[in-house]
């Protein structure tokens, strides 16, 4: 035999001892625990369903009750906290950490009692117990004509409110605030030789007179547009607000002054107001006082529009920029600023719903801002 065929035949395997290796590994159990089936159980119920949710707090008690709620729940825990520390002192406490932990006590508890309103050489300050409150850059008392009481008790509210010294400096704490110290920023401006920032507030409330949301009307109806709540359509509500606010601007601010819309029916791209028109917005602009100025720059943009913010002053100012109601007739309040300031959004909320957390808050901030503005133009000389 030769060589070749003694491998080939030594290399073979039996059929039969294949196949009983092959049955072998196919029938080998992988585990030995038995097969059980699952058991499904049926829902069990465990008692009523509960209630809906209920919306949050509206009213200015109820949304400041809460808040004394919470800080008198972290005031409780930080009691507890202290106790604790004191009843187990360390034996060692290194100088540093101590300094450390001084420092951190003065930021998070505040140093006064009481807030007040004091009239000292006739004008009102606000003195946190006997320290009178001052302008952050200046370190400047702050100092509030006696014609506005109620701007005077508004701001020590603000601060009666906070909880700690460490709040004072985020200023979405103490907005009312940071607009007073505004106004007396453009007064102690107005005094240099080289006034900067009474033409820098005119040059930009007047780009928002190009773009102004009370001027800004959508294109007509189609004919398969929905109306809105009431009935009319977008661009009929929009020119409704417009012609109330525009009758009221040429009686009592600017008499005579013509008011076109920014957008024609068609158009993406606003156009510029006529020259003359714009001068006299201008003019007007430029010759209010401080407070005036200040009030202004915060509802246009708040607002995004020019129109709506000088009616507000307007209405609410103790100044020249004041007209002469008639008598009988309704003041141009908060809510109205709002209203008018959000036409588009409230259209489509009306059809397709509001998102919670968003609307509602945007609403509201708005509000606050445009509250700010009345306090800060108005006073005991309002007619």
């Amino acid at each position: 035999m030769t060589q070749p065929l003694r491998l080939a035949m030594r290399l073979a395997t039996p059929a039969g001892a294949a196949f009983r290796s092959s049955a072998s590994r196919r029938i080998a159990a992988i585990h030995t625990t038995p097969v059980s089936p699952a058991t499904v159980s049926a829902i069990h119920g465990t008692g009523p369903p509960p209630e809906a949710p209920k919306p949050a707090a509206d009213s200015t008690e109820a949304r400041l009750a809460d808040r004394r709620k919470k800080q008198a729940m972290l005031q409780k825990a930080q009691d507890m906290r202290d106790a604790a520390a004191a009843s187990n002192p360390q034996d060692s406490i290194s100088p540093l950490k101590t300094a450390r932990t001084k420092s951190s006590e003065l930021l998070r508890k505040r140093f006064w009692k009481n807030v007040h309103v004091r009239e000292v050489d006739g004008a009102y300050e606000i003195h946190l117990d006997t320290r009178p409150l001052r302008r952050p850059d200046t370190k400047e008392i702050v100092r509030i004509p006696l014609s506005k009481p109620l701007l005077a008790t508004a701001l020590a509210v603000e601060w009666d409110m906070l909880t700690s010294p460490q709040q004072a400096t985020r200023q979405h704490l103490i907005p009312l605030t940071g607009l007073v110290c505004r106004a007396l920023d453009i007064a102690d401006d107005d005094k240099t030789a080289t006034a900067t920032v009474r033409p820098y507030i005119t040059r930009t409330v007047l780009r928002y007179f190009d773009t102004d949301t009370m001027l800004c009307w959508a294109p007509p109806p189609r004919a398969d547009d929905s109306p809105g709540p009431d009935g009319l359509g977008l661009r009929e509500t929009q020119k409704r607000a417009a012609e109330e606010m525009i009758a009221f601007l040429n009686t009592r601010v600017w008499p005579g002054v013509e008011l076109e819309p920014v957008l024609d029916e068609e158009s993406i791209m606003p156009r510029r107001q006529k020259p003359a028109t714009r001068q006299i917005v201008e003019g007007w602009v430029m010759g209010l006082n401080s407070w005036e100025l200040a009030g202004l720059e915060r509802a246009v943009l708040a607002g995004k529009g020019l129109l709506g913010a000088a009616r507000l002053v307007a209405e609410w100012s103790e100044g020249a920029a004041g007209g002469v109601a008639e008598a009988g007739e309704p003041r141009y309040g908060v809510e109205q600023a709002v209203k008018n300031a959000t036409i588009e959004v409230r259209w489509q909320t009306g059809n397709w719903g509001e998102v919670e957390d968003t609307h509602d808050v945007e609403k509201e901030d708005l509000a606050r801002q445009f509250g700010s503005v009345v306090l800060l133009v108005g006073g005991t000389g309002s007619q």
